[in-house]
């Protein structure tokens, strides 16, 4: 039995023995991944099966979710609807991952919650993924959510999410990444992210690709759920990028839709359409009431109705810095999309990741003529800077190693000019590090 049982934590000694109790995957790896979901199950009956107390929306995919997540939040919040939100993992501060209507869940519910489920967490041994899912449904159930947008932290099939039944599955997109716990076709890693659809409930897939539509259909046959493909929704869609907003025209058989959306990176495209598709269904479902004001306001204020962080964000001018965490072969994709897009002199990167990534994939899109600046992730996953600069130099890529993403921002900041661009790039870990903190 934990010496803790005995002693009233803080807030910070609470987190602290989260972080050090728990398997953390952030932090570990592969061996904090509980492949069932037995202790999830285990957990939410100890709290009177919270995850079965409120209507929710699940979000799996690749890349994408995240946004697409944050954006249905925001636009249920304008639609009047109390509306709690998931997604991992947090970048300055853990209260991120449980938000209502944008406010973070507070310390006091943190402490309590852990000293509630402690003798469980001694008996059960839980991941720390499983036991902040089992917190954020405990939390949305006492606070009697309208709505409650669930984010799935790795797959979907075995995701400790994957135990709520929710009124709309969400898929966004099916690329490479964690090929080794999720398979390595695209097929294969569709199969899990397929593991959402529930009986009878709509699913959306964001992304068309053959080698996995056929995946989707035939998962949602098996379960008489209707599948929608977002593209296929509009009859016309198109996206014009402006520096405050990614304005967005999506044309149905019934209605034209005109949409201004905050994150303004070029690769939002997509998940505008796929958050416009799943608002849609919303609405057809007779469950919720959407209407087009809620809409617009909604895309507007992203970023300040739920506080989202990391997706090309501006933390600074003269130069510019902008941060992303982009991680993965498609991620990565997106951001040079945007790298077009931006008009500057010299570009800056400062790139740091983990060691479990497909570093190679990554490394071969980046462009040969940015100055960098190799970092690290400071936690136990972490690729060592100077084992990713001699991985880049295979690829053309040249800079130094600066172990601490901080100090690697500071000396990219010294050496840039005004009208240069600098992006931090790599890893959710490496951007929480350059964030103001909270």
């Amino acid at each position: 039995m934990s010496v803790y049982l005995c002693i009233q934590m803080n807030y910070q000694e609470t987190l602290d023995y989260l972080y050090h109790k728990l398997p953390m995957f952030s932090r570990i790896g592969d061996a904090a991944i509980k492949k069932d979901l037995t202790n999830t199950i285990a957990l939410c009956e100890a709290l009177n099966h919270p995850e079965h107390q409120f209507k929710s929306i699940h979000i799996a995919g690749t890349n994408g979710k995240g946004s697409v997540a944050h954006m249905l939040a925001s636009i249920l919040q304008e639609a009047g609807y109390k509306t709690g939100l998931y997604t991992s993992p947090h970048l300055t501060d853990f209260r991120e991952r449980i938000k209502i209507n944008g406010k973070p869940c507070s310390e006091k519910f943190v402490i309590d919650f852990t000293k509630k489920i402690q003798p469980h967490i001694e008996a059960i041994a839980p991941s720390f993924f499983e036991i902040t899912v089992a917190m954020a449904f405990d939390f949305f159930a006492k606070k009697k959510v309208d709505i409650a947008i669930i984010e799935t932290g790795l797959g979907g099939r075995l995701d400790s999410t994957n135990v709520i039944s929710p009124v709309l599955s969400v898929i966004t997109n099916i690329s490479f990444d964690h090929q080794h716990l999720l398979g390595n076709t695209l097929a294969e890693i569709a199969a899990e992210k397929a593991g959402i659809i529930k009986l009878s409930t709509p699913v959306v897939i964001g992304r068309r690709h053959p080698e996995t539509d056929t995946v989707f259909e035939k998962k949602a046959t098996s379960v008489y759920a209707k599948c929608f493909f977002a593209e296929d929704m509009f009859a016309a869609y198109s996206t014009v990028s402006t520096p405050r907003f990614l304005i967005a025209d999506a044309v149905t058989t019934e209605q034209t839709y005109n949409v201004c959306c905050d994150l303004q990176a070029v690769y939002q495209q997509e998940n505008i359409r796929t958050a416009l598709a799943a608002v849609i269904l919303l609405n057809q479902s007779g469950q919720f009431t959407i209407s087009d004001k809620a809409l617009q306001i909604g895309f507007s204020s992203v970023r300040k109705n739920t506080q989202l962080q990391g997706r090309w964000q501006l933390l600074d001018t003269h130069p510019k810095v902008v941060a992303d965490v982009g991680h993965n072969e498609d991620g990565v994709r997106h951001i040079l999309s945007q790298l077009k897009e931006e008009q500057y002199s010299q570009l800056h990167i400062v790139i740091g990741v983990v060691k479990d990534k497909d570093v190679k994939a990554v490394l071969a899109l980046l462009p040969k003529d940015a100055v960098y600046y190799f970092t690290e992730p400071q936690l136990p996953r972490k690729l060592e800077a100077e084992v990713l600069q001699q991985a880049a130099a295979a690829f053309g890529l040249q800079g130094e190693t600066i172990p601490h993403p901080k100090d690697a921002l500071g000396i990219a900041i010294s050496r840039a000019k005004a009208d240069d661009l600098i992006l931090v790039m790599g890893s959710f870990f490496v951007v929480s590090e350059v964030l103001p903190q909270a």
